[in-house]
């Protein structure tokens, strides 16, 4: 049985950062990753796809983006680098590792991969909140005849020229993808159940997460009313255009419901042109026929679902409810940060950005963890 005192499930972001500032703090750590590569989920993700984040608030613990990077780096950019962030900080982690299950022993937590065992006494799960696709089931879907995907398996609009593409959502993914199928002469229109909040990226040229970092300290309702009417000028009454508006605004969105609004790259704009179409919620498929709420309907080539993932934690550990909900928080609440010698980073969702937090919550982990072995040692 391989042994090592600290393990880091996941080459992530969060991994890589958990493991670099271990190594910085004299602690070895084994990585052990699923896929052949680090960044792995930034290799699978779709080609157009750009960090909503900008450069300066996304980087991981003592590597900045090389210069010449753009403000809002591309899919490629963040995996060159990853890379470079894991060369530089001398991590070596152990691909192709499947972790299968984590379970208790008398002599710490044993990891099973599909081929090996490892004991450790801590560990960091490090494999993100969106690690499992959620497809979404419809009336009929089964007798759809186009391709049905998940936007995790999309990968550009090449396919879908000339092709009537439903996408389902309207989160940051759903909308991108949208706008790249126009961008490659397909006929995208979106499916949106919910109510939803539209913020642009940019306000004034200056990153609306900016602006979230600035007004952090503030009640997310008192933002949201401060906001609300820059947000109305600039992103116009979405009502106009087929979308329900949230009664609450982005902040209270993101803090109170852990959901994020759709930071808005030009999705919006196609709507009002008309090049991106609008329904509401499906009720039922019939072959190539889909029919939404309020009795409209439409025929379609192919549906791709951007409904979003799932973290999957429970394949390979058993945890309690109010464990789940504690990893939800930013780490300065989280009430069992350590406890039973385990570790989550990079599994809440914060208005400021998911990297900038594992940044944040990676240097609090290494801390706490490194002081717990310190007293061991003692």
């Amino acid at each position: 049985m391989n042994q090592s005192e600290v393990v880091i499930i996941g080459a992530g972001g969060a991994g890589l950062a958990c493991g670099a500032l271990l190594k910085k703090a004299g602690v070895d750590p084994l990585i052990l990753e699923s896929n052949a590569n680090v960044a792995s989920r930034w290799r699978g993700h779709y080609d157009r796809l750009h960090l909503h984040t900008n450069r300066g608030n996304s980087t991981l613990p003592g590597l900045p983006y090389p210069k010449g990077t753009p403000k809002y780096p591309t899919r490629n950019q963040v995996v060159e680098y990853m890379d470079t962030y894991s060369g530089r900080m001398g991590l070596e982690p152990e691909f192709n590792q499947k972790v299968m299950k984590v379970v208790i022993g008398d002599s710490g937590w044993t990891i099973r991969t599909q081929e090996k065992e490892y004991l450790t006494r801590y560990i960091i799960f490090c494999t993100g909140k969106a690690n499992v696709p959620q497809m979404v089931a419809k009336p009929g879907l089964d007798s759809f005849p186009g391709p049905l995907l998940h936007s995790a398996a999309y990968k550009n609009g090449i396919p879908f020229k000339d092709k009537k593409v439903l996408v389902v959502g309207f989160g940051n993914s759903a909308c991108e993808i949208a706008i790249d199928l126009h961008e490659h002469g397909a006929f995208p229109s979106l499916s949106v159940r919910s109510a939803v909040n539209v913020i642009p990226r940019d306000i004034l040229g200056i990153p609306v997460l900016q602006i979230g970092i600035v007004q952090g300290g503030l009640p997310p309702r008192v933002s949201d009313t401060l906001n609300k009417p820059l947000l109305r000028f600039l992103v116009g009454d979405i009502e106009k255009y087929g979308l329900k508006k949230l009664p609450y605004g982005p902040r209270v969105q993101i803090i109170n419901h852990g959901r994020i609004p759709l930071l808005d790259i030009g999705t919006m704009k196609l709507i009002k042109e008309g090049a991106i179409k609008i329904f509401g919620d499906i009720e039922q498929v019939d072959e190539s026929k889909i029919l939404f709420e309020n009795e409209k309907s439409e025929e379609f080539d192919a549906i791709i679902f951007g409904t979003g993932y799932r973290s999957g934690i429970e394949k390979f550990i058993s945890i309690e409810d109010d464990r789940l909900e504690d990893i939800g928080k930013p780490i300065r609440k989280r009430k069992k940060v350590g406890e039973n010698n385990i570790y989550f980073c990079g599994y809440y969702v914060s208005p400021t950005g998911m990297l900038r937090e594992i940044n944040i919550e990676s240097q609090a982990i290494v801390k706490h963890l490194t002081n717990k072995i310190k007293v061991i040692k003692r």
